[in-house]
């Protein structure tokens, strides 16, 4: 008998009506021949009260305390959704986290599963019972309760999905599936029928707020197919599985993340270690960092620049400065009110010019752009506060995102819901590497997809950039009508009305991107431009690099034990890019290889 997941948000169990609307949809899912699992989330804005209620008290309050209080929420919905299943003539069983055998670390507040007991839910499944379970909270192993962060309830989940398989997990929500952009700031969002793992960990990431980024990961490790739908109606929805099975647009979606700071460690020692003394002391606070930019360095020191969500960034400020002062760096600035601007696509990474799109659209909405990072399928922008909105409004209509074709989808999906298309190899490596002899071991592992090298790539450096709208347009504009793909772009944080731009190109248009950007630099205000011919590219992808806070940290760990070099850094969701000298690019993959052979599926040359 089929195992179904149903995931019911805050907002779908606000009053006692919505209540009795989510139980009707679980007492007939099982009445249709499944076996049925609710994760629900507090009701409305429980949560957000119980916050305000330890502010009135604390402005820091312990992390154990506020574990304790939060997870009250969820029990409250619990058992009264149980009650409502039970009026209906149905049988159901509330339970909290430790009664359903969820077992965490030890991060309060943050904490990740470890593994996931099932023979209580499976006797209670097979006695005919919808198990009602709180959502965002497990206990860890001193019997303390721990709850996953804002968000939890999503992971919780893809998690009781992933430990009893074979099953379907379904999102019930307050929006009618995954669109390309948030549709409460773009009004002309587009639906998706279907969207790849991979395209909704970056948007996830990213702020498109309809999951949570951890449950994501955790689908894609276990090739479980989530159903994203609104709990108000009954209109499609919108699935999210394998990536292979999916279509490769160039862009997918946008997506606008506001809760962002950004931090620059300055002048920073250009010499191996100085980026690990950096992460190693912020991964020690459980701070998860996003965008990382490192620049060519100049005179001996470079910057490093990164964003943290706003409630790291006292922790995170505190860290980097201890870094600063241990590595002799120049100092930390930070800025406060910024946003995240992204693009997602699968076919970025086969289709050019994307990002010099992207430039050129906000420069002619007269927006600068404060940092630049790029991936294989993501280009992000960093941009004031003030201008988020208008910024990816302007994003989503240049690339005509309120148009989406969703040609094939309907028998895409047909056939994927049959179970006519198997699972590829890759899923299968990543079930194996992540499962063990107990059901739901290991759900929320670290998983190492390959290490792979680019040997025929060349890095150039434009210095002293003017810090203002429409620069990274001109510059790649001319790059790209001279027919020359660009592959990893970064721009780091300006100083004195100045900034820095980095990118690589295929070794073959080396001499002539040279040339060129000496051509228009009497016309664009292009400063020194510095190079290095001889590079290669080291990407480390995987599933969770991100929410995994130590995975930045022990990768510049092994390259500083390697005494290799680190020229260039780049970040997303699901990889991490180094440039380093092709010289060195053999020692970097073996003490990369060696680092995460615990969690390393693949390699690939």
């Amino acid at each position: 008998m089929a195992v179904i997941v149903q995931k019911f948000g805050g907002t779908s169990v606000a009053d006692t009506d919505k209540i009795r609307a989510a139980a009707q949809r679980a007492f007939d899912a099982q009445a249709q021949g499944n076996q049925v699992v609710m994760v629900v989330s507090a009701m409305g804005k429980s949560t957000d009260h119980l916050v305000d209620l330890a502010g009135e008290l604390t402005e820091t309050p312990p992390a154990r305390d506020m574990d304790m209080l939060l997870s009250t929420g969820e029990q409250v919905s619990v058992a009264l959704m149980s009650m409502a299943i039970h009026e209906m003539g149905g049988k159901a069983v509330s339970m909290t986290g430790s009664q359903l055998g969820i077992m965490t670390d030890g991060h309060h507040t943050k904490a990740k599963i470890l593994s996931i007991s099932t023979e209580r839910i499976r006797a209670k499944l097979d006695d005919g019972y919808i198990v009602v379970a709180c959502g965002f909270q497990g206990v860890n192993s001193a019997g303390e309760i721990t709850t996953l962060g804002r968000g939890g309830s999503d992971t919780s989940a893809v998690a009781l999905a992933a430990a009893l398989r074979p099953s379907q997990c379904i999102i019930h929500t307050d929006v009618d599936g995954v669109y390309t952009t948030d549709p409460r700031l773009e009004k002309r969002a587009s639906k998706f029928s279907e969207v790849s793992f991979e395209e909704m960990l970056e948007l996830a990431g990213m702020g498109a707020g309809v999951m949570h980024s951890r449950s994501i990961e955790i689908g894609k490790r276990f090739g479980i197919p989530i159903y994203v739908r609104s709990s108000f109606d009954e209109k499609p929805g919108s699935w999210i599985y394998t990536d292979e099975q999916t279509p490769r647009r160039a862009v997918a979606g946008a997506a606008l993340l506001r809760n962002e700071c950004r931090v620059t460690v300055f002048k920073v020692p250009d010499r191996p270690g100085a980026a690990r003394t950096i992460f190693s002391k912020i991964a020690r606070k459980n701070v998860a960092v996003d965008m990382i930019v490192q620049n060519v360095a100049d005179d001996g020191t470079t910057d490093i620049s990164f964003t943290v969500q706003k409630g790291d960034f006292p922790d995170t400020i505190a860290a980097a400065k201890v870094a600063s002062n241990e590595i002799g760096a120049g100092g930390v600035d930070f800025e406060n009110d910024v946003a995240k601007i992204s693009v997602v696509g699968l076919g970025m990474v086969d289709t050019p010019g994307v990002a010099a799109k992207m430039f050129k659209t906000l420069a002619d909405a007269n927006i600068n752009i404060l940092m630049i990072t790029t991936s294989e399928i993501k280009t992000s922008v960093l941009v004031s506060q003030e201008n988020a909105n208008a910024a990816l409004a302007a994003v989503h209509t240049a690339f005509s995102l309120h148009e989406l074709n969703d040609d094939g989808a309907e028998e895409r999906l047909a056939r994927y819901a049959t179970g006519d298309d198997a699972a590829d190899e890759q899923t299968i490596q990543l079930n194996m590497a992540t499962s063990s002899d107990d059901d739901g071991k290991h759900l929320e592992q670290v998983t190492m997809e390959s290490i792979s090298v680019h040997r025929g790539q060349s890095l150039i450096k434009i210095g002293a950039v003017p810090d203002e709208p429409g620069f990274a347009s001109t510059v790649f504009g001319n790059i790209g009508e001279a027919a020359i793909n660009v592959d990893m772009i970064v721009q780091d944080a300006g100083t004195n009305g100045k900034t820095n731009i980095g990118f690589t190109v295929e070794r073959e248009d080396f001499e002539r991107c040279v040339a060129l950007l000496e051509e228009i630099a009497p016309g664009t205000g292009i400063g020194p431009v510095s190079s290095l011919r001889d590079i290669a590219k080291i990407s480390v992808a995987g599933i969770g690099l991100r929410s995994h806070t130590d995975i930045a940290d022990r990768l510049f760990n092994s390259l500083a034990d390697a005494n290799v070099n680190v020229a260039l850094i780049n970040t997303s969701e699901v990889r991490i890019n180094v440039i380093v000298r092709l010289e060195e690019a053999e020692t970097a993959r073996k003490a990369l290889e060696q680092e995460f052979d615990d969690v390393l599926i693949g390699v690939q040359e």
